[in-house]
């Protein structure tokens, strides 16, 4: 949309600063009442949905997406947006650090698969 602001390239973008954007975007239309932690799950598992399409019958994919149109690749970080979106959403509703969780995930995954015990187990469940 030619009218809506674009963030300024030198603009950092944090999870709290795209927890304001989506927090103020909802305010100012008034869309806080529909965002329960159940609505934003749906919508988020709809987007899911939406990501996976992109790769629905792509086969495997090598990194860097080489053999990918540039609308293919628009359109793939659009919806990896909308996912990145809701997630934050519906960790802000529910009172979710989600700074500090993920922070301790990796700290967990780390203690679960240990270096030594991994490098060459392609067993991973996280």
């Amino acid at each position: 949309m030619a009218d809506e602001k674009q963030p300024a390239a030198e603009e950092t973008v944090t999870l709290n600063l795209l927890k304001k954007k989506m927090n103020d975007f909802a305010k100012e239309r008034d869309w806080e009442k529909y965002h329960s932690p159940r609505n934003l799950l749906l919508a988020l598992v709809g987007e899911v949905g939406e990501l996976s399409e992109i790769f629905q019958w792509k086969g495997e994919v090598p990194k860097g997406l080489p053999d990918w149109k540039e609308e293919e690749k628009i359109h793939l970080g659009e919806e990896l947006s909308d996912v990145l979106l809701y997630l934050i959403r519906l960790s802000d509703i529910c009172g979710i650090d989600l700074d500090k969780a993920v922070l301790r995930k990796i700290e967990l995954n780390a203690l679960k698969y240990p270096i030594p015990s991994c490098k060459d187990n392609s067993d991973r469940g996280d």
